[in-house]
């Protein structure tokens, strides 16, 4: 089976599991792990923050930023297409209280002209805008890349608004390694960042949420709150740290990206915008076949490959660490088999 529903599928490779069975641990809660604090001062520094927390999820570690950078009744603006919108199972407003203002093509628009618009005046009538939440890459974009001075323009902006900018930045090395820029380019372009170590980078589990230290402080408190409080985590953190040398192979997945690209695009029957392959993901539009996107994938899964329905008639498909030059042809091979399939019934 070819497995292209998601970079979150892959598997630890023998190096994570070697260190994991050999991890050094204490409990986290009281701080006495020594391999998450290795950890997260290891991520720290690779993003340009004072300190990291250490995390099971990047939705938990996305919540606990909101939380510890709001109050209840403030308002958070984001793209109406962000994760925290539309894969977060409304958490902002479940747990933190605040009201999220979606803003149409925010990431991929005029992002500082979007944002200033957005701007409202001292008012009794309304909420207190006091977060801007970015994304990078962008996942409902189909993986595009955030410039980062755009991101620049749009953080000084909200600075002189007084407002913080957290970065949901669950695949930013894969930003960071297409656009061939230090990771750090993009990450001094918020107040925080979460990034995740079980998509691209391969770690079986967890995220790092990376800021000041007061930031943090607050933060682990939310951790605690919402359930995060792993104990012996070092067993997981020991794949992690494995994980964050991971980041240059990244590039491996972006070739095999635009390999599955242009090999989709010379099927008549559908279509895929090659500007937006930018990184690991393929949007792949059925142009001409009258099937819905999940019942095209059901018969893909038939034939042994996994995708992801993208709204109507669009397929994601992911390539990551587990997926082979080979199986991508495969795959170009097995799609084009099904889209003819499909318009001999319609």
């Amino acid at each position: 089976m070819i497995d292209l529903r998601s970079d979150t599928v892959t598997r630890p490779t023998p190096e994570m599991l070697q260190a994991m069975s050999q991890a050094e641990v204490g409990d986290d809660v009281y701080g006495e792990d020594p391999t998450v604090r290795k950890l997260e001062e290891a991520a720290a520094e690779l993003v340009g923050k004072e300190s990291a927390l250490f995390v099971p999820t990047g939705t938990m570690g996305n919540q606990a930023a909101i939380m510890a950078h709001t109050g209840r009744g403030d308002e958070v603006l984001v793209d109406a297409e962000a994760h925290v919108v539309n894969y977060e199972v409304g958490a902002p407003s479940m747990l933190a209280g605040v009201q999220l203002r979606m803003l149409p093509f925010l990431l991929e628009g005029n992002t500082p002209e979007i944002f200033t618009q957005s701007l409202r005046p001292e008012n009794i009538h309304f909420s207190p805008q006091k977060l801007l939440c970015l994304e990078n890459t962008f996942n409902r974009g189909g993986g595009t890349i955030v410039p980062s001075d755009k991101m620049q323009e749009t953080y000084q902006l909200a600075r002189e608004k007084g407002m913080a900018v957290h970065l949901d930045g669950a695949r930013i090395f894969n930003a960071s390694v297409a656009a061939g820029q230090e990771v750090k380019d993009f990450t001094r372009c918020c107040d925080t960042i979460m990034f995740c170590l079980s998509k691209g980078l391969g770690a079986p589990v967890g995220s790092l949420l990376a800021g000041s230290k007061t930031f943090i402080e607050r933060a682990r408190k939310y951790r605690k709150a919402l359930g995060g409080g792993m104990r012996q985590a070092g067993v997981l953190a020991a794949a992690g740290l494995v994980a964050l040398d991971m980041r240059e192979r990244l590039s491996e997945d972006h070739q095999n990206a635009r390999k599955l690209a242009e090999g989709l695009n010379t099927i008549e029957e559908v279509e895929v915008d090659l500007e937006k392959v930018q990184t690991n993901m393929v949007i792949l539009k059925l142009r001409e076949v009258t099937v819905s996107s999940y019942d095209f994938c059901r018969e893909l899964k038939a034939r042994g490959v996994l995708a992801g329905p993208h709204g109507v008639n669009g397929i994601r498909l992911v390539t990551h660490k587990d997926v082979f030059s080979s199986q991508v042809e495969e795959a170009r091979e097995i799609i084009g088999e099904t889209v003819e399939r499909f318009s001999r019934i319609a």
